[in-house]
């Protein structure tokens, strides 16, 4: 039986993600993820309580993305849905518990962070290698796009790009 909620934390990682392919050539991704709840003590010190460690499961393209960005130490939040599981190992009966990964991302609270889109190919395995043909056109090739979050500011950008050339006379 199992029981799904869903669920968000944000803390930190405990060792680098471990990917690994099914036999089916899904990627999955295994996390451990540290959460620290701040306490205030009687004299009003905020201080860190006991961690809460948890199990958290990515698969497919957000396993190896996962893999690919984080590393051990690195501020995450994470949402997904939360699954108990319940089974029996030399005669006794056990629980686990794991957080199945929706969204994984870097905590921005703490850092700043750039982001680089995947490309949307199929990748199936470990060993898949993906070539560009000679005959692509030169827009293809462009960059994709970056993005740098380094302020605490709010940004303003105007939603057609620069003024010129988007503007509109009556």
């Amino acid at each position: 039986m199992s029981t799904k909620i869903p669920v968000t934390i944000a803390g930190n990682l405990v060792a680098a993600p471990e990917l690994s392919y099914g036999e089916s050539g899904v990627a999955h991704a295994k996390l451990r993820v540290a959460v620290n709840q701040r306490v205030q003590g009687a004299d009003g010190a905020w201080q860190d309580g006991e961690p809460v460690f948890h199990n958290v499961s990515a698969f497919r393209a957000l396993a190896e993305n996962a893999a690919n960005s984080l590393k051990k130490g690195d501020p995450v939040t994470v949402a997904g849905e939360l699954e108990f599981r319940t089974y029996e190992k030399d005669g006794e009966r056990r629980e686990a518990r794991r957080i199945v990964a929706d969204t994984i991302g870097p905590d921005l609270r703490f850092g700043t962070a750039v982001y680089q889109r995947a490309s949307h190919t199929a990748a199936t395995g470990p060993d898949v290698e993906v070539q560009v043909a000679p005959e692509v056109s030169a827009a293809a090739e462009a960059p994709a796009p970056v993005y740098n979050v380094i302020s605490k500011d709010p940004a303003v950008v105007r939603p057609f790009g620069t003024a010129a050339g988007n503007e509109m006379n009556y």
